[in-house]
């Protein structure tokens, strides 16, 4: 891999590290951060991907925007649409008063996250 690719792997891996921390807390949960970090981490590693392929990138918070630019070189990521949209909200509009995540919605994102990231780890030979 690529020196920048690493790093956004290693940025990607602190998200997905936050994202836990949160979700495992018994005393003043923050799911508002879990879900902006499951995007997070989501983001990164589309973009880690895009950076090893050598495919340029807009500076952008859309999942979905990434997904196509990916999808000509990992067109199985297709499956991913409605892991990535679902993430998708959590980039911005959880960050500004009048929307909050619940207990459900970080479950959730961590589970789009998990899978998200299982792919694109495997796609950048690296373990699960």
């Amino acid at each position: 891999m690529t020196p920048l690719t690493i790093e956004w792997v290693e940025k990607a891996e602190e998200d997905f590290h936050v994202l836990q921390r949160e979700r495992r807390a018994r005393k003043f949960p923050s799911h508002n951060a879990a879900c902006f970090h499951a995007q997070q981490c989501a983001e990164k590693y589309l973009k880690a991907r895009l950076q090893e392929t050598g495919i340029p990138f807009p500076r952008t918070h859309s999942l979905p925007a990434l997904l196509q630019l990916v999808l000509p070189v990992e067109p199985l990521w297709t499956t991913l649409s409605p892991a990535l949209n679902n993430l998708n909200v959590f980039g911005v509009n959880f960050r500004y008063p009048g929307a909050n995540a619940c207990k459900a919605d970080a479950r959730q994102a961590l589970k789009d996250c998990r899978a998200v990231r299982k792919a694109a780890r495997f796609s950048l030979g690296l373990p699960g």
